[in-house]
């Protein structure tokens, strides 16, 4: 474990993850992002998407030698077997490089964004935890119109993903986004505050915060 206060912030797919991070980025707060560690690691070059290609096949590859990420996706929501296996060759390498950028952050506190944070095997690399959370109708909506799917498999992606109880039951602070974003700003500020003092060491803990309500 670092020595630097880490909170993992984690939440269902479309829950508003990134509205917050980036709120809390605007504040100063070091932010490193799972998702976008997961895009680097299958770069071309990289050791994991040779071993993609050799598990998945040619085709999921492009003609610039780029992973077609869409594709992949398609056919891991429809298969558990193939999610498990795209995870034994992606999620050792996430996690290290997690580990990595957490040790270098600068900031009072970091934050690590990582969707699966309850189920996968990263939650000791942080000290307390944030759930954003949404109603799956919400979810629903939003992705649909963010990722231009239709209900079926936008319901696979949910249902793929940690169920809302496995979250909120290592949620030490939860932030219910159903509001505007303007909204957000407020409130990522409301816990920043609260993580500020708990970094600096002038309280020894916060009680659970669950913001709006």
């Amino acid at each position: 474990m670092s020595d630097r206060l880490t909170i993992g912030l984690t939440g269902g797919i479309a829950s508003g993850k990134s509205v917050v991070s980036a709120a809390f980025e605007r504040l100063g707060v070091s932010v490193v992002d799972a998702d976008t560690v997961a895009r680097e690691i299958v770069a071309p070059g990289e050791p994991a998407l040779d071993e993609i290609r050799a598990r998945f096949g040619a085709h999921l590859i492009d003609d610039n030698g780029a992973l077609k990420r869409r594709a992949l996706r398609e056919i891991v929501f429809d298969d558990a077997e193939a999610r498990r296996d795209l995870e034994a060759i992606t999620h050792p390498r996430i996690r290290e490089a997690l580990r990595i950028q957490r040790d270098a952050a600068e900031s009072e506190y970091c934050i690590l964004v990582v969707p699966l944070l309850a189920k996968s095997n990263m939650i000791d690399l942080v000290d307390r935890v944030l759930v954003i959370d949404a109603p799956e109708s919400v979810q629903l909506e939003r992705l649909m119109g963010r990722d231009d799917i239709d209900d079926a498999l936008a319901r696979k992606m949910i249902a793929a993903q940690e169920d809302r109880a496995e979250r909120l039951a290592v949620a030490h602070d939860v932030l219910i986004n159903t509001g505007p974003r303007k909204d957000i700003a407020d409130l990522a500020a409301a816990f920043h505050a609260g993580y500020q003092r708990l970094a600096r060491g002038e309280i020894a803990d916060l009680p659970p915060l669950h913001l709006p309500g």
